[in-house]
């Protein structure tokens, strides 16, 4: 099969390799999926710049999501599935080869049903993304009637949650940084929008919420932002963060916190049991399925300039996912 690999961390330009590695096969409880489209994180990068664990083994092929077509099963699987058309959740949980290629044999309840609302290149932009927006959205419970604050709004984390926390029945506000990327956020479902480069931010959120302040946070900078979401909760408040980036050791302004009592929760999406993570992307399917989720492609690259894909992700000048194309 034709993949993307590296033997060793470093630069993209410097360490990508493009040709023929071993076709996988599928062991028992097992689904072979024909890849036709492979999504790039910002966790991809920097695994591959050597900054979130060990390669894995002589060779890595990138990525851990991906789109395409079932193409055999192992044992215990259903043959019935075999042409099903799916999204790949976790591609590298517990192997060195993603979805960087023409195959990958992957356990079958992380081969998700796509259905035909969605192109390979869009359902290869699911995975990290929306699992991690789902969960954080779901943390904050019932969110009917309820004031939601998405951060960094025009992301890809921040599109989803937006959509996700529409469709539990929230009012959204979604802070960005651009004009373009409000009326993106406005077309993602956000009710009202703030630029966090112009003016008081805590202020206008505070105006927007009638004084009151928010219910529930889907936070993509714990630490930068503490300063304004100790200003910004409703007693019995909660915060579901993601990452924290610019400012990794958050600080807890505790006696602040202390006049509303809000809840923190950690959103790391590799960490949930199986059936819970299984759970999630079966919601986010039927979410696809009623055709209720935009996804904002930024770009995309043919598989052998995987390296300029890499370039582009790590340049922080995208709007949207990036994508690599294997067909």
């Amino acid at each position: 099969m034709r993949a993307a690999s590296y033997r060793k961390f470093g630069p993209a330009a410097e360490i990508f390799e493009f040709g023929e590695l071993p076709t996988p096969s599928p062991e028992a409880g097992q689904v072979l999926v024909r890849l036709h489209a492979s999504g790039i994180n910002p966790l991809d990068v920097k695994f591959r710049a050597g900054d979130r664990g060990p390669l894995g083994g002589d060779i890595a092929i990138p990525h851990y999501d991906g789109a395409g077509i079932v193409e055999a099963v192992g044992a215990g699987v259903d043959p019935a599935r075999i042409g099903e058309r799916v999204w790949v959740l976790e591609g590298r949980i517990g192997r060195a080869w993603g979805t960087a290629a023409e195959y990958i044999a992957i356990e079958a309840w992380r081969a998700v049903p796509l259905g035909d609302e969605m192109t390979f290149a869009e359902g290869a932009c699911l995975g990290i993304p929306a699992v991690t927006a789902w969960l954080s959205i779901a943390a904050g419970g019932d969110l009917a009637g309820k004031d939601v604050l998405v951060t960094g709004g025009a992301g890809a984390v921040g599109s989803y949650a937006i959509q996700f926390a529409k469709r539990r029945g929230a009012r959204v506000i979604a802070t960005v940084s651009s004009d373009e990327k409000a009326a993106q956020a406005r077309g993602d479902g956000a009710d009202d929008t703030v630029n966090y480069r112009a003016g008081d931010t805590a202020e206008a959120i505070r105006d927007l919420t009638g004084g009151r302040g928010v219910d529930h946070i889907s936070e993509v900078e714990l630490g930068g932002n503490m300063p304004v979401t100790a200003k910004i909760l409703k007693p019995g408040a909660s915060v579901a963060a993601y990452a924290s980036m610019a400012v990794p050791e958050a600080p807890i302004p505790f006696y602040r916190f202390l006049r509303t009592g809000p809840s923190f929760h950690i959103i790391a999406c590799f960490v949930p049991p199986p059936e819970q993570r299984q759970a999630t992307a079966a919601a986010i399917g039927s979410v696809i399925a009623a055709g209720g989720l935009k996804t904002h492609i930024a770009g995309v690259w043919p598989l052998a300039e995987i390296a300029s894909a890499h370039e582009a992700v790590e340049s922080g000048s995208l709007r949207g996912n990036a994508v690599v194309t294997i067909d």
